[in-house]
């Protein structure tokens, strides 16, 4: 797949209008905790700047549901822009209202501007023709640099495209970059080739589990949904959260694993607490005995040194979803383990994206991966074998 490259467009002195991914976590003072999302995109924005372009900046914050919330103003994210970038940012406070209109028409060569959060207008996220084509007016060029929202077909990501031709459209350096590891992970990896698997639920991992089964020749499962492919094999697995609809599912995958050679890993043991928080009473157990009213909130260490071993001769590791609840102390002792041992591995690693990266970043392990996805919904729709729709107008036919 070869996109539509940022080099090869004329930019020079050309507005431009950059579809960002600034989607980061903040603290509860309103602070940015996490601005890896910011840093990725500084490329991208720099380029353009050094071909003299005045410089428009979307991006969204949060769900705010079409309506505009304080809590998901972008206000923060000018603020580190311009600490990063070193240069002043101008915010304009609507999206394509009276301030954002007049301001991009008014923009210099070099300068920047931020528009406000794009989910505060109801289209977006409707991919709504008239909310395109006001974006679309604003700038000559239009560049695509947010792979974590790319899987979305909303206005500023999809619907706009169809307002720029191919000789003033393309990927940004991120964007392409995350496409082009992705093709190369699942096309052309070194082998042995191991996904590590996790999160609450089989069903936000379901297709990618079956697009990666011919791929991979290990599969190490944790998080909630292993519950799911434990209770299939007949193990009590007590209050543990699991898909009763997906029960068919997961034996399907168990089967066509073994059909395909590939090597399926679950939990052995697990740490299973009374309830669903972090003052909970907790205590180890076997997979297979899972006191009734109790639920499995975390890998064991049996597990934990199963894995391991199990990973210890891979030469590519593909890591997507932690493997418990991490967010909780007590609880994250297996993913920190297991996120330690593919760390300090001699194998390419790639985390995809989502929790798993913030997993790594709280560890302080983020440095030692080889690749940290910005997408963790895009991720696993490129390995799931879709074409993203943000992507797909951006694709050299």
């Amino acid at each position: 797949m070869e996109l539509l490259n940022i080099k090869k467009l004329d930019l020079e002195k050309k507005k431009v209008f950059i579809r960002c991914d600034f989607n980061v976590p903040m603290d509860e003072f309103g602070n940015i905790s996490d601005d890896r999302r910011i840093r990725s995109a500084l490329a991208t924005i720099n380029f353009c700047l050094d071909q003299d372009c005045a410089v428009i900046l979307a991006s969204h914050l949060g769900r705010p549901e079409g309506k505009v919330n304080e809590k998901y103003s972008l206000i923060p994210v000018a603020r580190r822009l311009h600490q990063l970038l070193k240069r002043d940012v101008i915010f304009a406070s609507d999206v394509v209202g009276e301030d954002a209109v007049s301001k991009a028409s008014a923009l210099k060569a070099t300068e920047i501007l931020l528009l406000e959060n794009i989910r505060f207008e109801a289209g977006e996220t409707n991919d709504d023709e008239e909310l395109s084509k006001k974006l679309a007016a604003m700038a000559d060029v239009y560049i695509n640099d947010a792979f974590g929202v790319s899987h979305r077909a909303h206005s500023s990501v999809h619907g706009i495209t169809k307002y720029f031709d191919d000789e003033h459209r393309a990927a940004g350096f991120l964007l392409e970059k995350e496409i082009t590891f992705f093709g190369k992970l699942i096309n052309e990896p070194v082998r042995p080739f191991a996904a590590i698997v996790g999160g609450s639920k089989v069903s936000g991992k379901l297709e990618a589990l079956v697009n990666l089964l011919p791929k991979v020749d290990k599969v190490f499962i944790g998080g909630g949904m292993a519950f799911t492919f434990l209770k299939q094999m007949g193990y009590n697995i007590g209050a543990s959260l699991v898909e009763d609809d997906l029960l068919d599912d997961a034996q399907k995958i168990m089967d066509e694993a073994k059909k395909l050679g590939v090597k399926f890993y679950l939990p052995v043991d697990v740490v299973a607490a009374d309830k669903f928080a972090e003052d909970a009473v907790s205590k180890l157990v076997t997979a297979q005995e899972i006191p009734d009213d109790w639920m499995g909130l975390d890998i064991g260490p049996a597990t934990v040194r199963l894995y391991r071993e199990g990973l210890s001769d891979v030469q590519t590791v593909l890591w997507n979803g932690p493997m418990g609840v991490y967010e909780m102390d007590k609880f994250a002792r297996g993913s920190s383990k297991i996120a330690h041992f593919v760390a300090d591995s001699y194998a390419t690693t790639v985390v995809g994206g989502g929790d798993t990266a913030d997993l790594v970043q709280r560890i302080g392990l983020d440095e030692e991966m080889s690749f940290i996805s910005t997408g963790g919904g895009a991720s696993l729709e490129l390995l799931e074998g879709k074409i993203l729709p943000g992507v797909l107008p951006l694709i050299i036919q």
